[in-house]
């Protein structure tokens, strides 16, 4: 028996609980609802409401009115309140998602941002981010196929993996597979979550057409960089002139084709002290404006010399809503980095301090 009362206590006490918020998203509708069972009381039960007479209508008029009003505006609280909360819930999650970079890491300077070309979202198929680890600064940079929210479960597969790889990984190629395995296990997940019936094979669908172009960035110590570009547009290097970062011969965006077995970076170049790169999507270079010409990147990055990180994103993203009028076809993502590092020269021997001479050989 005691079991039993305890049982339907803890029983009540959910029910209770669950009315609460039913309560609360009722309350505005509260004094509307009361004072139109008022006026419906007194129309139908005042003798002095049944007079005829223009001035009697006008009053009742006015009453139902007035109700009306009531009522939309109660339920318009109501709503506005709902989506409020929906909307804080969705930036916090998005925030977890795409988190901004830190201001500085590791001696470099860094600003990141995205405009989504979906409504009302901060978030779309772009995806970035940058950590420190004992290799290197590891930065990367992706667009997967299509935009909005339907791009989220990619996103999240790619710099879910990334996070954990980065810091595992001692080479970056050894990063790149396992982006690749982790995009190959959410579209597996995917179909067989879609289509039950096909077993997880389902080429026909448009799942399996799905692909991110991709491009890992490794900046070392000495500010050498490690480039592996999957069909991704190539940084730009900020200078009197903005030139296009080398990046080696391009791979095929995850998920068209499998990786080669040998995965080479390109080392040829570096970020000195001073110099900055800005990686974008290609959303940013194929923006067009009403007449169909496309967003000048160069020509704004050309401008954008001398800038800090975060001044250089703020540039470049003014004056692409302004090219499109704020209306997006396609995400943008944008992330900058600049090498803060200091150059310390060659420092020449103490007057006090000579080298050990090598012993003499003993042999004849």
């Amino acid at each position: 028996m005691i079991r039993t009362s305890r049982g339907s206590r803890t029983r009540r006490d959910r029910a209770a609980a669950a009315v609460v918020p039913r309560l609360r998203r009722a309350a505005p509708l509260a004094l509307p609802v009361g004072w139109g069972a008022v006026a419906v009381a007194w129309k139908f039960g005042c003798p002095l409401a049944r007079q005829p007479g223009l001035p009697m209508r006008i009053a009742t008029s006015l009453v139902f009115l007035a109700v009306g009003t009531g009522l939309v505006l109660g339920v318009r609280r109501g709503l506005r309140r709902e989506l409020a909360r929906v909307r804080a819930v969705a930036e916090a999650t998005q925030r977890v998602l795409l988190r901004p970079p830190p201001a500085r890491l590791d001696g470099l300077a860094l600003a990141a941002r995205q405009l989504s070309a979906a409504r009302g979202a901060s978030v779309g198929g772009d995806l970035y981010e940058a950590v420190a680890t004992p290799y290197g600064v590891r930065i990367v940079i992706g667009d997967v196929r299509g935009h909005g929210l339907a791009a989220l479960g990619a996103v999240v597969a790619v710099l879910g993996s990334f996070r954990e790889a980065a810091h595992d990984e001692a080479e970056l190629g050894g990063v790149l597979r396992r982006l690749e395995r982790a995009l190959q296990r959410h579209l597996r997940e995917r179909v067989r979550d879609e289509h039950p019936a096909a077993g997880g094979a389902a080429p026909e669908h448009p799942v399996a057409e799905e692909f991110v172009t991709l491009l890992l960035l490794e900046v070392r110590a000495d500010g050498r960089l490690a480039v592996l570009d999957c069909g991704h547009p190539a940084p730009y290097r900020l200078g009197p002139r903005p030139e296009r970062l080398p990046v080696g011969e391009p791979l095929p965006p995850l998920g068209v084709l499998p990786l080669p077995a040998v995965l080479v970076p390109h080392t040829g170049a570096r970020l000195l002290p001073g110099e900055t790169l800005v990686l974008h999507t290609d959303g940013a270079e194929e923006a067009r404006d009403r007449r169909g010409r496309f967003f000048a990147l160069d020509a704004v990055l050309a401008r954008s010399a001398g800038r800090p990180p975060e001044g250089v994103v703020r540039q470049v993203h003014e004056a692409l809503l302004r090219h499109t009028g704020g209306r997006l076809d396609d995400d943008v993502a944008l992330l900058v980095v600049r090498n803060d590092r200091v150059r310390v020269p060659a420092q020449p021997a103490e007057p006090g301090l000579r080298r050990p001479r090598p012993a003499p050989s003993t042999h004849c």
